[in-house]
């Protein structure tokens, strides 16, 4: 069992004027594969406000894996990659690659997509995008691996 974490980025949904989707998508997902959710919130599209609520769910809750979803377009808004970098120890560059490798079998705008993902201190954080059906197509892209890359960053080896 692992624990994470699942921070909705939206300006909408933050104000209640939208419903948001794509964070209870990932903890339907995340719960299938035998994760414990600690904590699910909704913030707006505030580089700030983002940063505080990685840093709280890394540093303080603890958990295994944070899940963002959106911001991680190309509007001016769109800041959730560089929040994450900001809070980051060290990138792992090859499960976002794998997660726009994969959306680019369905559309060519998964090119647009600025998500990373990274680690902070016992934490893997993995910027997802905004949709509901970009976050299960992404999440669907990487769930096999993220045992792996927890017992790796647990120092358990390859």
């Amino acid at each position: 069992m692992f624990k994470f974490a699942v921070l909705t980025v939206s300006d909408r949904c933050s104000k209640g004027e939208y419903e948001d989707k794509s964070g209870p998508a990932i903890m339907g997902i995340i719960k299938n594969i035998n994760g414990e959710i600690l904590r699910y919130d909704i913030v707006a599209d505030a580089k700030e406000l983002i940063k505080e609520k990685l840093v709280e769910y890394c540093d303080k809750l603890q958990a295994d894996l944070v899940f963002t979803t959106g911001g991680t377009g190309l509007g001016p808004r769109d800041v959730t990659p560089d929040a994450t970098v900001e809070v980051a120890q060290k990138t792992i560059p090859g499960i976002s690659e794998l997660i726009r490798s994969e959306g680019l079998k369905k559309t060519k705008n998964s090119a647009l997509s600025r998500g990373i993902s990274a680690i902070r201190g016992n934490t893997i954080i993995i910027n997802l995008p905004g949709s509901p059906k970009a976050v299960k197509e992404s999440l669907i892209a990487i769930l096999d691996i993220i045992p792996h890359a927890l017992d790796m960053l647990k120092g358990m080896g390859h």
